[in-house]
């Protein structure tokens, strides 16, 4: 578990010379051996990483200018499309699916000279919250492998804190970055809805899907986003970015907290509140003005996501038919047969559960008792949000309930499992970033995860009021 420099030095030793991309890929890759048994990775992409090191080696001693990432390894959720290996989605629907072109996020990060060093295990089509839906391998916990990692990120959380790479892409529909993060003891930064480009990256919810890096630090999360961002032709809801390479530095004493008063219930595991409670009252003790900030309509949030969410996963996934992609049903007697029979052996459990729910909501009937009412629910809570930004300048609470529960714990209780999302899906629904950085620990050493939300497009407020956070002793 060796750990990266920021990954400002990490590029900076490499385009003086000190080091090479050679050497931080070959690093990357013996760390992601080293680690095998926590199952974090589902392939390398050693050949075409190292192909790429040498380039910007070469590029380097030819002294011409090479971007701001050169050299730094990462490392990709299997969501993501890549050159040099498969994309899966960890679903047996996509095994051997080789992508025709790559994802604008990795696109961007390449050109400025980051290099893909492998993909990242998650629940199949990210529908999880443990990671323990791949249909691939079930990743550990890298601080307590008895434990889960969160999901549906729990491979690019697990990598970052097992040192494979100094940040990894995760995809966040509804606490899909921040859990993990929040679970492993690492950042993980879910940024407004439209500031990364979703081109590229498997489906799951297109109302909600956000792509945002998991990292060691607050700046190296920041950094990463600001090469990521911006517009892009290939995604209409993408929209104009001004993120800032470096975090701003805050003035305390101009700044105000909310603390969401339906987060610090005693429903709440006592270490995780005690953990949230510390931080708040270190920002407090440093001259930030906090108070408490109630938004009722957070008790409806869970339950308006696992309305619209299915909705539209049964409609993204409805391209996977038998006929395109990889998994094809070669015995099929007729079309239909090839339908029926490529989704029942493709499609694991929970993505048949979900598309199950969000057919039903959808059908003729039942539209307007649940998907119509949902999206109501969803308008107020985001209503809710924008007035309490009016108050506050960023709200703080804890990313889950517990810390990361025992692996197998919740499998066979799908309401259990979903009941992880509870603090995380509000922020997904109303589009505002949200980021997770480490509070502590509880007794038995698991880490516990700060959450703290801004409003929309507010990412580099909300990064440098976490970069302060970080660094205040609580």
């Amino acid at each position: 578990m060796a750990s990266w420099d920021s990954i400002e030095s990490i590029a900076a030793a490499v385009q003086s010379g000190s080091t090479t991309a050679l050497e931080q890929v070959e690093r990357a890759l013996r760390a992601i051996e080293e680690g095998k048994e926590y199952q974090a990775i589902i392939s390398t992409i050693s050949d075409r990483a190292i192909e790429q090191a040498k380039m910007i080696d070469a590029r380097i001693v030819a002294g011409e200018k090479v971007g701001s990432l050169a050299g730094v390894p990462f490392i990709a959720k299997d969501n993501f499309l890549t050159f040099g290996s498969e994309t899966t989605a960890a679903s047996n629907m996509l095994r051997g699916f080789k992508a025709p072109y790559q994802s604008t996020a990795i696109n961007r990060l390449e050109a400025a000279g980051a290099i893909c060093v492998a993909k990242a295990n998650l629940d199949a089509f990210a529908h999880g919250s443990s990671t323990e839906n791949s249909d691939y391998m079930t990743t550990k916990n890298p601080v307590n492998p008895a434990h889960v990692p969160g999901g549906s990120s729990g491979g690019s959380a697990a990598a970052v804190v097992l040192g494979m790479a100094p940040f990894a892409l995760g995809t966040d529909t509804g606490g899909s970055i921040r859990l993990p993060a929040s679970f492993c003891g690492t950042v993980g930064l879910k940024p407004s809805y439209g500031i990364v480009s979703r081109s590229g990256v498997v489906a799951m919810a297109s109302s909600t899907d956000c792509i945002g890096p998991l990292a060691n630090s607050v700046a190296d999360a920041q950094l990463v986003l600001s090469v990521m961002a911006g517009r892009d032709e290939l995604d209409s809801t993408t929209i104009e970015s001004d993120i800032k390479t470096t975090v701003s530095e805050v003035n305390p004493s101009q700044l105000k907290v909310g603390v969401v008063k339906e987060f610090m219930t005693k429903d709440v595991d006592s270490e995780v509140r005690k953990a949230v409670q510390a931080k708040v009252d270190a920002l407090k003790s440093n001259g930030v003005q906090v108070v408490e900030v109630s938004l009722p309509s957070l008790t409806l949030a869970l339950a308006c996501y696992y309305v619209l969410v299915p909705a539209e996963i049964s409609s993204n996934l409805s391209r996977y038919d038998g006929q395109r992609f990889e998994h094809i049903a070669a015995d099929a007697k007729d079309l239909e047969d090839s339908y029926v029979s490529a989704r029942s052996e493709g499609f694991g459990r929970e993505a048949k559960r979900r598309i199950m729910i969000g057919t039903y909501v959808l059908s003729s009937g039942y539209y307007d008792a649940y998907y119509k009412r949902a999206q109501l629910v969803r308008t107020k809570i985001i209503k809710e949000f924008e007035a309490a930004f009016e108050k506050v300048d960023a709200l703080v609470g804890p990313v889950a309930p517990a810390p990361a529960f025992k692996l197998g714990d919740n499998v066979s209780d799908p309401m259990q499992m979903y009941l992880g999302d509870v603090m995380t899906v509000g922020a997904s629904l109303a589009g505002i970033p949200a980021i997770s950085i480490p509070a502590g620990k509880n007794e038995s050493g698991l880490p516990i995860g700060l959450q703290i939300m801004a409003g929309r497009v507010q990412d580099n407020e909300l990064l440098a009021l976490a970069k302060y956070t970080e660094g205040v002793p609580s």
